[in-house]
């Protein structure tokens, strides 16, 4: 832009902003005249804007000395590493971030190119230019007077853009600008001009997604940045204003303009001879790539996970976590995650697409019993999006049958119930609104035993009991197993997995650690530990658990759900593994489609555990209509996916045995489930005090806790 011609409507604009004012100040002037000297306005207004620039600066400065720059450096030359369970390696996550390389191994023609194009008072200023803030001054109130909004024409110091890049958004206003002088001063303060060199041309983009000089030189010139020759470093250096639009490869008659424009200021500036930018302006640029991006993401969707935990549960930024090199230890099992991928990636396991090519759809989470630890999880089958959905986390479905344990039959037995006691199994009504849950394929046997009714999967006798034992009970039992319930699920279609709200696998997962965990649940999560690149643990994660079902009580839900997988008329037969023994329960949803068959499914799922891991499973479409629903409702179609993925993960775990045998197997020949006095003794205590009013609850805990340590006294276990 013309700098006469801006000046000239500057000017313009300005006489006739005095002309229109000059009636008005004619007016006002004798008043202001009056009272100005009376009330000493001038030295109040001196005592304001000094007022205004002290607490501005103060605060600017509090704000630079807390943003952690002595950590800069640490978190730019290294990547974000994900660790394992067993602390190896599992991965690494970056996003605006290239191969670190130190300013001893870049050429000295990259350096005076970059200094002589965005900098050349590098070495003279101290992270700011007083040149450049008054110029920043005028070109917004040219911007203002064209009717812009931003700050445009800064002439940033190379400290100034790394700390944008570091530290700050690419908006233009004054704060920002302010926060950015302040904090370029702090870096200045705390690094040499060598080492803000070194971080500047590290972490500089040029466009292709590349990031850095080393990276760069290689993506485009095929040899390491200490081998760059000057043009090369020229061409380079011209893409810093504008990587996309300058970069050789998709540009190449934009990036020779530019790269004789950044030669002729190497030349003003004395780095090279005006001979030698002629000579270098008359050759041309030949690219050539060796650049190879190596992609640590090895497990997308537990990363994904690990990412949103340390923004939901720890306050990090996602730009933070990727670029400041932060060492994040997890509960990852390695070879259960790729297990569990390859699983998901073979599509042998999963029914065919929707005739519109649309794929059915799953998601699976592997917890640690114990710790509540995620060792493995999918989101999803189809390409990845980085951050996109994940299913096992965010889904929302009714669990289905998979309800019935937690609502149904645990509360059943800390009421007296057994795992042998007898329920009815008829077709029949309840309440006002004549509710009527009648069974798969409309069979009933009249009587059956609980353990029967579970591992079949029936929907008559679940309800009948819900019945009996009342639906404030399940309700309870539903919310203390943290599937939160809403009010309205406050009835008998609870017994059939009725949420309003739903569930997601990894919820799931974390209610059924109370059953593998003798009645412990444990919170499930992903991350143990965060480090940041100087060494300071900045998350130091702890397990959680609480026991919401008594011992007797779970090793009795165990017995019975044993015979899920191992009984021949389990819903779950044939899905489990080969060699192991697992317990667990199935669920599908009908689907209303209208027009649909009746047998038509909206969602399956499967869990499985042992004392060391629990499985969740689901499988369905992520929008069900009248061509979108799964069919079979019986859930075979899923079992040899889940026996597929339980195969690959429980030979990583320690394969601790069931301390209990299956329910048929104890009916069979007459024995009651293994216990001994002290898990009697504890599920008394648990059934007296629950019934006790909420308001005694603290009771209920002092006596769990006085049977422990009496235990603990006396058997010294």
């Amino acid at each position: 832009m013309n700098m006469k011609k801006i000046g000239s409507a500057i000017k313009a604009f300005l006489q006739k902003i005095g002309a229109f004012l000059k009636p008005v100040w004619d007016k006002i002037h004798p008043f202001i005249h009056k009272y100005w000297h009376r009330y000493q306005l001038t030295r109040w207004i001196i005592v304001v804007v000094l007022a205004v620039v002290f607490f501005s600066s103060a605060i600017l400065t509090y704000q630079a000395k807390t943003a952690n720059v002595k950590n800069l450096k640490a978190a730019l030359s290294q990547p974000t590493l994900v660790y394992d369970k067993n602390n190896a390696k599992a991965g690494s996550l970056y996003s605006q971030k290239g191969t670190w390389t130190n300013l001893d191994n870049i050429s000295p023609n990259v350096q005076n190119a970059v200094i002589a194009t965005e900098d050349r008072n590098f070495y003279k200023e101290y992270g700011f230019s007083i040149k450049g803030i008054g110029r920043a001054f005028v070109m917004y109130g040219v911007n203002k007077l064209l009717g812009r909004d931003y700050i445009s024409g800064g002439g940033s110091t190379l400290t100034q853009q790394l700390v944008k890049n570091a530290f700050l958004s690419q908006q233009q206003t004054f704060t920002r600008k302010a926060k950015e002088l302040f904090l370029s001063i702090e870096v200045e303060n705390v690094y040499s001009k060598k080492d803000i060199l070194a971080m500047y041309l590290n972490n500089a983009y040029f466009g292709n997604g590349v990031w850095g000089v080393q990276d760069a030189a290689e993506r485009y010139f095929g040899v390491s940045a200490s081998e760059l020759s000057v043009p090369q470093a020229a061409t380079l250096a011209g893409m810093l204003t504008n990587p996309s639009g300058y970069n050789p490869i998709d540009h190449p008659k934009n990036a020779f303009s530019r790269r004789n424009v950044v030669l002729s200021l190497m030349a003003e500036t004395g780095k090279i001879s005006k001979a030698d930018a002629k000579s270098y302006a008359q050759t041309a640029i030949s690219t050539s790539d060796n650049y190879n991006s190596e992609d640590g993401y090895k497990y997308p969707y537990y990363f994904d996970a690990v990412i949103d935990e340390a923004i939901s549960e720890y306050g990090l930024t996602e730009s933070d976590i990727m670029n400041r090199g932060y060492k994040i230890y997890t509960y990852l099992d390695q070879d259960s995650q790729q297990g569990m991928q390859d699983t998901f990636d073979n599509s042998a396991n999963f029914p065919v697409d929707a005739t519109d090519g649309t794929k059915v759809q799953a998601a699976s989470v592997a917890v640690n019993a114990k710790n509540g630890g995620v060792e493995a999880v999918v989101g999803g089958r189809g390409n990845h999006v980085f951050r996109g959905y994940n299913r096992a986390t965010q889904i929302k479905r009714q669990p289905g049958s998979t309800l019935k344990p937690i609502a149904v039959y645990a509360p059943a037995l800390a009421s007296g119930y057994s795992y042998s006691s007898m329920l009815e199994d008829k077709l029949q009504t309840y309440g006002t609104n004549k509710y009527k849950p009648e069974n798969y394929n409309n069979e009933y046997a009249g009587k059956i035993a609980m353990y029967q009714a579970l591992e079949q999967s029936k929907n008559a006798p679940a309800v009948w009991l819900l019945n009996k034992i009342g639906v404030d009970k399940g309700y309870d039992y539903t919310k203390k197993f943290g599937l939160n319930p809403s009010k309205d699920d406050k009835n008998l279609a609870m017994a059939l997995g009725g949420l309003t709200n739903g569930v997601s696998p990894i919820q799931l997962a974390s209610a059924y650690t109370a059953f593998a965990n003798n009645g412990t649940l444990s919170k499930t999560g992903f991350i143990r530990k965060i480090v940041d690149a100087s060494g300071n643990t900045i998350v130091n994660n702890t397990t959680e658990s609480k026991r919401v079902i008594s011992k007797k009580v779970a090793k009795e839900m165990t017995s019975m759900m044993l015979g899920v997988y191992g009984d021949s008329s389990g819903t779950g037969y044939g899905a489990e593994p080969f060699g192991y023994t697992i317990a667990g329960k199935t669920g599908s949803t009908e689907a209303d489609t209208g027009t649909s068959p009746s047998d038509a499914t909206r969602d399956k799922w499967m869990v499985g555990y042992t004392k060391d891991v629990v499985v969740a499973t689901w499988e369905g479409f992520d929008d069900t209509n009248k061509t979108h629903h799964l069919e079979n409702i019986t859930g075979v179609g899923m079992n040899s996916m889940f026996k597929s993925e339980m195969s690959a993960i429980l030979p990583n775990t320690k394969g601790t045995s069931f301390d209990v045998k299956s329910a048929s197997t104890l009916a069979n020949s007459g024995n009651n489930v293994t216990s001994n006095v002290w898990d009697n003794i504890e599920d008394g205590t648990s059934s007296i005090t629950d019934s006790i009013s909420r308001g005694a609850s603290g009771v209920k805990e002092k006596a769990g806790e006085f049977f422990n340590e009496a235990k603990k006294f006396i058997t010294g276990n």
